[in-house]
């Protein structure tokens, strides 16, 4: 039997944000990907997302929702979404907690012929697989080709499978393993950010 002091909410009986809210403040901590895309045009684009996860190993497959925009674009469709719709390509940049802020920078509002590398004084580092960059300061980047995207609710999961991963000498522990504890990734929680504490086994002594 659940607390009798525990909160009890029914998604029916909630708005979508009042839910939400309490979604992202309990599915926590959350990686972020950090998506490079390209318009038709050849605009680039940058954008972080923190509803990312591993969707399968055999093809090696990452998956990102992305939702509706928000705020001031409320409704629309987000630009990394419509680029990856039109190009099929895009990159999944991890983000270590010293790009914290130009990744923030990143994630503002800004017309779509703004570069958001430019913006946040970031680097594009072209691709070997695909011909959209990802972030040369990032210690990991993977590059992906669009494998599908499906409709859920108001989101879009979108799938790609990974055809080159790059991971930077600093990063890499060797035996396919990566040095967690000297690139520092960043965690997403509810509107804040979080560093990882050190690492332990279980069961614990």
């Amino acid at each position: 039997m659940p607390n009798e002091h525990a909160h009890i909410f029914n998604p029916e009986d909630l708005r979508t944000q009042d839910m939400y809210k309490l979604m992202i403040g309990s599915v926590v901590p959350r990686p972020i990907a950090w998506i490079s895309s390209k318009s038709k045009e050849g605009v680039l684009n940058l954008a972080p997302f923190s509803f990312f996860t591993v969707a399968s190993r055999k093809p090696p497959t990452l998956l990102v929702s992305i939702g509706p925009g928000v705020g001031e674009r409320k409704g629309t469709i987000k630009d990394t979404l419509t680029n990856i719709r039109d190009v099929e390509e895009y990159v999944i940049n991890i983000v270590p907690d010293k790009l914290a802020n130009p990744m923030h920078e990143s994630s503002l509002h800004v017309a779509p012929e703004v570069n958001e590398f430019e913006s946040a004084g970031l680097t594009p580092e072209p691709s070997v697989t695909i011909d959209v960059p990802a972030v040369k300061e990032s210690p990991i980047a993977f590059e992906c080709k669009l494998d599908r995207i499906i409709e859920v609710g108001t989101d879009h999961l979108v799938l790609g499978q990974v055809q080159r991963a790059r991971i930077d000498d600093d990063a890499y522990l060797g035996n396919y393993k990566t040095d967690i504890e000297n690139w520092k990734p960043l965690a997403r929680l509810a509107g804040d950010y979080a560093n990882l504490t050190p690492s332990f086994k279980l069961p614990r002594e």
